[in-house]
């Protein structure tokens, strides 16, 4: 059932976000190393049942299989000229999903960071992000996407040069924007949550707030600084699944079910109020987390 992210929101209830994608394919059988936007167009059929067991577990926000879709990413993969294709797809089978549901679902349009540094650090200047972060955000729009979702960002430069995109792309689409703390409480450009809230603010996004990171912990924080900054902003947060290990060559999380229904009493606790899970995060934790908040 389609639904907007500004009646979710007025509702006065905690609304539950997805989990993670990646992990999810992975587990699925995808092969570690291979891009996953490819299966929104190979095997769009496990990419939608993601999607809906995300749903099943109690999500009211699904975010579509295109964090890496912008051209610059998949470049890596020389599969540059594919970005608005590949993207449009992931849109479609989230929104097949959600308009199937029998709840009010609401589709984000992931956009993730480039994955190059901004000149002086590294070669990549701001009309050229901005450029593959517009050929995304149109994609994204054109999908049937209801929110642009901007996450895991660590340079606020790019976090203008994505919000600026999507302005110019849809400027009546919302647009949410999360930034990844994870080096002392910082993002990996020296961002403070307190120094992040401020500047996002400015950009006029409906939400705000963290998203993987390097824990649990680090999230929790993160919210609660942003919440006594301004207890008015809906602040969202979307942690890994614990810390990483690697067992062989795949990645374990080390949070279960019910350390996700805590994490998700403690960040709501703390002011936030979309609540979700990142890398590692699977259709229980999900569960445990809605029915951690069901009764708040």
């Amino acid at each position: 059932m389609k639904a907007s992210l500004q009646d979710l929101i007025a509702s006065g209830r905690p609304i539950i976000a997805d989990g993670a994608m990646g992990t999810n394919l992975i587990d699925l059988g995808l092969e570690m190393g291979k891009p996953t936007s490819l299966w929104n167009v190979e095997r769009p059929e496990v990419v939608r049942k993601v999607h809906r067991e995300f749903i099943e577990a109690g999500a009211r926000i699904i975010l579509s299989n295109s964090f890496s879709c912008n051209r610059l990413g998949l470049a890596r993969y020389d599969m540059a000229q594919r970005a608005a294709e590949l993207t449009q797809a992931a849109v479609q089978n989230a929104r097949a999903e959600a308009d199937a549901a029998a709840k009010p679902v609401v589709v984000g349009g992931s956009i993730g960071p480039t994955g190059e540094l901004f000149e002086p650090y590294g070669t990549l200047t701001f009309d050229h992000a901005s450029s593959a972060f517009e050929e995304l955000a149109r994609a994204l729009a054109a999908g049937g996407a209801d929110v642009f979702w901007i996450e895991t960002m660590s340079d606020l430069e790019e976090v203008r040069a994505a919000y600026e995109s999507c302005r110019r792309a849809d400027p009546d689409l919302p647009v949410v924007t999360t930034m990844s703390f994870d080096t002392g409480g910082r993002t990996m450009m020296g961002v403070t949550p307190e120094q992040a809230l401020e500047s996002l603010k400015g950009f006029g996004p409906l939400a705000i707030g963290a998203n993987c990171g390097s824990g649990l912990d680090e999230v929790k924080t993160v919210i609660e600084k942003m919440h006594a900054a301004d207890p008015e902003v809906v602040l969202v947060a979307k942690a890994n699944a614990g810390r990483p290990r690697l067992e062989g060559d795949v990645e374990v999380y080390d949070a279960g079910p019910e350390d996700m229904a805590d994490y998700a009493r403690a960040v709501y606790e703390r002011g936030a109020w979309i609540v979700g899970g990142c890398c590692g995060s699977k259709p229980d934790h999900i569960r445990a987390m809605a029915r951690a908040l069901s009764a708040a």
